[in-house]
């Protein structure tokens, strides 16, 4: 549904989606928002200087508004996005999701009941089966938003509502750090409220191999250890909870062979497999994060 010259005069909603060189999955998100009701939305795009032209998914979405920041980084980005709008309402999710068909809808209707709100995240295979241990492992342990938010105490800003008076408030994301953790538990300990909303819908694909994979959390575990804190007492912390990733695994593997989102012994023992490799990789990096180095 398209937005009128009127709708977008007084948009009540902006939905910023950061995006950087990846114009396929873009299609595949805009497409989605497409079957939601977007009248009084304002839709935003914030391209990180992307060297893969967009020309073709700008011709695709003319009512899409599409801005270029130069600054690296998902938070510059979603900062961008919020600047280049007044709507009172903020709707965050990833450029790589897929928003369910009444994610609009629902984001109006909980967007009142706190003062942020982040919802389900599934996962979707883009491969074909049976799936690889990346993806199976992703299956078991990806995106459990519920545990986040109503266990850990904080939100991803793939699938997050808020307001522009609470961002404001809070402050922008900063990079550089885990930045969905920073933000939403900076704006726990301001006093606002978050809850988690089944209902509240995207989809997120899977890491199809381990490369994908382990880039990604060498990504997290860069970000988490920048919000660990720096001093003697935190990297014994850190060091401790190096050690205790192995033991996580042995912990975590009947969770993985009694999962309902496994097809056959094949996937879970492929699951098993990467998550003792990815425990014990991780485990390598923190202490390596522990004693100063980069990794």
């Amino acid at each position: 549904m398209g937005l009128t010259d009127t709708d977008m005069a007084t948009p009540d909603a902006a939905i910023i989606i950061p995006h950087y060189n990846d114009p396929d999955r873009l299609a595949r998100c805009l497409t989605a928002l497409t079957r939601n009701d977007l009248s009084r939305v304002e839709v935003l795009v914030v391209d990180n200087n992307s060297t893969a032209p967009l020309t073709d998914v700008q011709a695709r979405f003319r009512d899409v508004r599409f801005v270029t920041e130069t600054e690296k980084g998902a938070a510059a980005a979603r900062n961008r996005g919020v600047a280049e709008t007044d709507a009172p309402l903020l709707f965050f999710i990833d450029a790589d999701c897929v928003a369910a068909d009444d994610w609009v809808a629902k984001a109006h209707e909980v967007a009142p009941l706190a003062d942020l709100i982040g919802g389900r995240v599934d996962v979707f295979d883009e491969t074909p089966p049976p799936r690889s241990g990346a993806e199976a492992f992703e299956a078991v342990f990806a995106f459990n938003f519920q545990n986040y938010i109503e266990v850990q105490g904080f939100t991803g800003s793939g699938n997050l509502v808020t307001t522009r008076e609470v961002f404001e408030d809070v402050g922008g994301f900063r990079g550089g750090v885990s930045e969905d953790l920073d933000w939403s538990t900076r704006a726990v300990s301001k006093g606002y409220d978050l809850i988690y909303r089944e209902d509240l819908v995207v989809s997120h694909p899977s890491r199809s191999d381990w490369a994908a994979l382990q880039h990604k959390w060498r990504r997290l575990t860069q970000e988490l250890f920048g919000v660990n804190g720096n001093t003697p007492r935190d990297r014994l912390k850190w060091t401790l909870r190096a050690l205790a990733m192995p033991v996580s695994a042995i912990v975590h593997t009947p969770k993985v062979l009694h999962s309902d989102k496994l097809s056959g012994w094949g996937e879970k023992l492929r699951a098993v497999g990467t998550l003792f490799r990815l425990r014990v990789q991780r485990m390598f990096w923190m202490l390596k994060q522990a004693m100063g180095y980069e990794i």
